[in-house]
């Protein structure tokens, strides 16, 4: 038996949707303190635009505020506060260019089956617990490499959890992205066996 998804109310001024916009709005906040190298308060802006993240979603859930506009805003700003701390991270030599192609090309690998996908009109395949793990990881890896940055005993603590983390979160991601081709492709097993 399959639980149905929330239905999707057409409100926009909700406070998970203005939590949401308020992180949106701290993205080029964001990006000008870690390009003028104010460390410690880009990582508060981080640190507080992971607890909104945190926080919106639990609000909507538990007062039923799930709203169309917050399924756009709320990944839109997940996805651009990451985009900006790898590429300002990148930027400032923080985050080696490894990281980032091995970021860049997993995306670009899963961006080549949309093609076929779509051409089949198969559903998007359920995200798998890997994938939610290499999330944790790098969201978790971001803030402490800033960390990291700052010089003292908090640095040099951050240093080594930062990088495991990193690593974690890089393999896993392209674990999560192989385990996407298979499902992708078993998927297309079955609609080819009803072709038939």
């Amino acid at each position: 038996m399959t639980t149905a998804e929330p239905e999707l109310s057409s409100r926009i001024w909700t406070v998970p949707n203005v939590l949401s916009f308020l992180r949106l709005v701290g993205v080029p906040a964001f990006v000008w303190l870690i390009l003028s190298e104010w460390d410690k308060t880009a990582l508060v802006v981080l640190m507080v635009a992971g607890f909104t993240d945190y926080l919106d979603g639990k609000i909507a859930r538990k007062f039923d505020m799930q709203s169309r506009l917050g399924a756009i805003l709320d990944p839109m700003a997940d996805r651009l506060y990451i985009v900006a701390t790898i590429v300002c991270l990148a930027m400032r030599g923080i985050l080696p260019m490894w990281v980032v192609l091995a970021l860049v090309l997993r995306e670009v690998f899963i961006l080549t089956m949309a093609p076929t996908v779509r051409r089949h009109n198969l559903p998007l395949p359920p995200v798998h617990f890997i994938g939610k793990a290499a999330t944790f990881n790098l969201l978790y890896a971001f803030p402490l490499l800033l960390l990291a940055e700052i010089e003292g005993a908090a640095g040099d603590l951050a240093r080594p959890t930062a990088w495991a983390f990193v690593l974690w979160g890089v393999c896993l991601y392209w674990l999560a992205g192989l385990l996407y081709a298979v499902q992708v492709r078993e998927m297309l097993k079955v609609v080819r066996a009803r072709a038939v």
